[in-house]
């Protein structure tokens, strides 16, 4: 099997809080999709990162009465953290935003894009949303507070800044949306997305301001020839997706993975201007190829309401691995939150379909049919080759995780009803041939089961292909009830 590149990232996260399911929802569907990948044969990438600069961070270390270094330090080591607990591909690479190889890579990218026309300095007067990290038309705020982040004022920014040119790239980002319709594709997943993207462009860009006073703001990376200024958070940060490959330094991996290869970026919903328009005119800019695709999560609720400490409804993805595993989240994430709209997330909606479909759905299976081929079975049965279900693959190749994993539990479900049947374990004392067929038939289809939980549950897919391969019982259960 011939490798081919395929490079995918998330987004960045602040550093100013310790990591929410939300982000983890989307670090466990990127590593799906690099297993999947990786499984197929081809040479992965997988990225992931913090952003540590910005008003943000300034303000929430200031708030803490903490260095500033210190500050983002701390939590970035809480997000390296959690990729292993959430049974993250070993491989992943982790760039922060502070990396001195960051700093240069962004630093270069700005004179890619000024020595090409398209940065100018000017004064200007802006509404602008510390929580976004963006300035906001009057349109974007209702009774004067930005949508996203109603408990922040707005700030007045009057002040002379460097500018991107994005106004000259609406004709160009609109070709780029409608090649990769062209390919057959969308540039943005889901397509709804990308005709929101699509409005947004044909209602016209306005430039926007790229860098920041470093007397007012200095935490940030220094403008290229200019110390006084600092870059804008959102021009450093997304920067990162090639910097993370060595560019512009070291190009092989640049050149192997996102040149020649198709870089995919999963983002949440209030990231999609700024990945599939922004970051795109920036390449443009740069003269830089695009990325390939954009995939764009909705975001996580609790009981009805966004996620926030002030209203203590914040969930943990560390507190829920440790009282139910790390397979148990992965699922949850994968099986039960909708994919690309708003999903809710409770600990009493997570216990409910972790019981039904964990503990008394596939572990249930599992020792059912291994105790049957424990106790008929002469020894562990020949696996033969499998050919991947084309629907599994079309959905992980489509971004469908949650098609992909519904189809494994129709499987499920599918093995459940034969058992009951054609009750095999009872056949077997009248007709052992007969009964030892079905069994086997079981043993089978349980291990394309295992096979299809591989990106998915990787540890579970483990285990059940270690009991099939001993023909035994699980020792204990594969999922515990949870009362």
């Amino acid at each position: 099997m011939n490798s081919k590149a395929f490079y995918i990232t998330t987004t960045l996260p602040y550093v100013n809080s310790d990591p929410h399911v939300g982000f983890a929802m989307e670090l466990v569907r990127a590593d799906i999709v690099a297993r999947w990948k990786q499984s197929q044969g081809f040479d992965v990438f997988f990225n992931t990162g913090t952003d540590e600069h910005g008003q943000k961070l300034f303000d929430s270390a200031r708030k803490a009465k903490k260095d500033i270094t210190l500050y983002v330090d701390e939590y970035a080591q809480a997000f390296q953290r959690l990729a292993p607990v959430l049974g993250i591909s070993s491989d992943i690479h982790h760039i922060r935003t502070t990396d001195k190889h960051h700093e240069v890579a962004a630093q270069a990218f700005w004179n890619r894009v000024y020595e090409r026309g398209y940065i100018y300095k000017k004064t200007y007067r802006a509404k602008y949303c510390v929580g976004c990290e963006e300035n906001k038309a009057d349109s974007d705020l209702i009774n004067g507070h930005c949508e996203l982040h109603q408990n922040l004022s707005i700030e007045i920014i009057e002040e002379e800044n460097y500018f991107f040119k994005f106004s000259e790239f609406g004709e160009r980002l609109l070709s780029l949306y409608e090649e990769a319709e062209k390919e057959g594709r969308s540039f943005v997943v889901p397509n709804f997305r990308l005709n929101e993207m699509k409005e947004f462009v044909k209602r016209g860009l306005e430039d926007f301001s790229i860098s920041r006073l470093a007397s007012k703001m200095s935490w940030g990376i220094p403008v290229p020839h200019d110390q006084d200024h600092v870059m804008y958070v959102w021009f450093d940060a997304l920067t990162s997706y090639i910097s993370t490959l060595g560019w512009p330094e070291d190009n092989n991996q640049f050149e192997k993975y996102w040149v020649h290869g198709t870089p995919v970026q999963y983002c949440g919903k209030d990231n999609t201007r700024f990945q599939s328009v922004m970051w795109q005119a920036m390449l443009m800019a740069a003269e830089l190829p695009p990325s390939h695709t954009i995939v764009v999560n909705g975001f996580l609720t609790s009981g009805g309401q966004k996620m926030s400490k002030s209203l203590g409804n914040v969930i943990s993805p560390f507190d829920v691995v440790n009282e139910f595993g790390v397979d148990a989240f992965r699922y949850f994430v994968a099986g039960e939150l909708n994919q690309f709209e708003d999903s809710d997330f409770t600990i009493e909606r997570f216990k409910e379909a972790y019981n039904a479909n964990l503990a008394n759905g596939l572990g249930n299976l599992v020792s059912r049919i291994m105790k049957m081929a424990h106790d008929n079975l002469k020894g562990p049965i020949e696996i033969p080759q499998f050919t991947q279900s084309i629907d599994f693959a079309t959905h992980i190749n489509n971004f469908e995780i949650n098609k992909a994993t519904t189809l494994i539990w129709q499987h499920v479900s599918a093995l459940d009803v034969l058992i009951q049947t054609e009750t095999p374990f009872k056949l077997v004392k009248t007709d052992i041939d007969a009964g030892r067929k079905i069994i086997s038939h079981l043993v089978i289809e349980l291990y394309r089961i295992a096979e299809m939980l591989e990106s998915i549950l990787p540890d579970t897919a483990l285990a059940i292909k270690q009991v099939i391969q001993e023909n035994k019982s699980p020792e204990k259960p594969l999922f515990l009830r949870k009362d």
